[in-house]
Formats: structure tokens, C-alpha cells, sequence
């Protein structure tokens, strides 16, 4: 298993998407949104300039999420070093 996650590492997408995933997970959520919005609304007859701000719209909306979604990353970051002082500060505690 570890040489099949390897190959894949070695796929230069793959490995541009490991090394930044949060414009990774943009550019995947903006193209599903706005593939969705095409065939949703094909048959709506939108300008030209509305097609433009309804794309412009998706784009954004989905670097809203990933953004809004990349809170979580850094509470986890955070927490184990919060739980380590506590930890350190009450040991210490006891010491005395």
C-alpha cells in the first residue's frame, strides 16, 4: 500500500496539490460548482455578463468554504500545545 501512495506522490498534480492543498481544494470545489451551475442553468437564456458574475460568484463562494473549512486545521494545530502546557502546569503543581 505504502508503494501504490509513492507512484501516486510522484504524479506532478498530485504532488502540487499535496504541497498546497487548501488552493488544491479551491480550484476542485470551484470547477464542481460551476460545472453544476452550467448544467443547472443552461436552459435559463443568462447573458453573457451574468453568466460572468454567477461563475465570479461560485469561485468565491467555494474559497469562502475552503477558507471556512481551514479553521478546523489550525484548532487542531493549537490544541495539542495547549493541552501540553496544562499538562506541564499542573505536574508542576503537584511538585511544590
Amino acid at each position: 500500500m505504502n508503494e501504490n501512495t509513492n507512484r501516486l506522490q510522484n504524479i506532478p498534480g498530485i504532488r502540487w496539490a499535496l504541497v498546497h492543498p487548501r488552493l488544491a481544494a479551491w480550484i476542485v470545489l470551484s470547477l464542481g460548482m460551476v460545472i453544476l451551475l452550467v448544467i443547472e442553468a443552461r436552459d435559463v437564456g443568462l447573458l453573457a455578463t451574468q453568466w460572468a458574475a454567477l461563475v465570479v460568484a461560485c469561485v468565491l463562494v467555494a474559497g469562502a468554504c475552503v477558507w471556512i473549512i481551514s479553521w478546523e486545521d489550525a484548532d487542531e494545530e493549537v490544541e495539542p500545545s495547549s493541552t501540553e502546557t496544562a499538562d506541564s502546569t499542573d505536574s508542576s503543581e503537584n511538585q511544590i
